[in-house]
């Protein structure tokens, strides 16, 4: 590939994020967030709830992968930028999203190590706003040990105070929809297609 075709490349943004219960808000946000970038000019790939509900626990001394999960590998390997999505369990990021962001250790011997050189836009959704703070405060951590760049703008949002969408699933909290936009915004400024 080329200098002038790799600045043509569209960048992939890959989504991880939901829980078990179908249509979650934390599922919708993290898809808001992978719509704007499309509108922005990505390629946008998610694995949501229910694609995280079918990966086994990751298990480092079994090198075997199903078919999920080397799906998730693969995508994240290809990925110019992320969007990871958390419910807030108890102050922490849930079982299913960290289930599905240790099995990335599977990338420590690519040529680009883990998240390296790669956005990634956080996004928690919490019954309260402390359990939200700490929530995403935990997943920076987490996303800065795989080498990977937190976007400035974090999303927390807090169901009990906020109602982001109508009946419909349509995002309709204005203040929310902005900040979706803006993490858009920063991902899409910092993705570099791979060489």
């Amino acid at each position: 590939m080329n200098d002038q075709s790799a600045s043509l490349k569209r960048p992939l943004i890959v989504g991880i994020g939901g829980t078990t219960r179908a249509g979650s808000s934390c599922e919708r946000l993290v898809a808001a967030v992978l719509a704007a970038a499309a509108e922005l000019g990505a390629d946008t790939r998610l694995f949501d709830g229910a694609a995280l509900a079918a990966l086994p626990h990751y298990a480092p001394d079994h090198p075997g992968r199903t078919p999920g999960q080397l799906a998730l590998v693969d995508a994240v390997r290809q990925a110019d930028g992320m969007v990871i999505g958390s419910p807030s369990y108890h102050g922490g990021v849930s079982g299913l999203v960290k289930n599905a962001v240790d099995l990335l250790d599977d990338l420590r011997m690519d040529a680009r190590t883990y998240l390296d050189g790669r956005a990634v836009g956080l996004v928690v959704v919490a019954a309260g706003w402390q359990a939200g703070g700490v929530t995403l405060t935990g997943l920076r951590g987490t996303i800065h040990a795989l080498r990977g760049w937190p976007t400035p703008l974090g999303i927390s949002v807090n169901n009990m105070a906020q109602k982001p969408f109508d009946a419909d699933g349509m995002l309709v909290d204005a203040d929310i929809l902005t900040q979706v936009k803006a993490q858009a915004v920063q991902l899409m400024r910092f993705a570099r297609p791979a060489a």
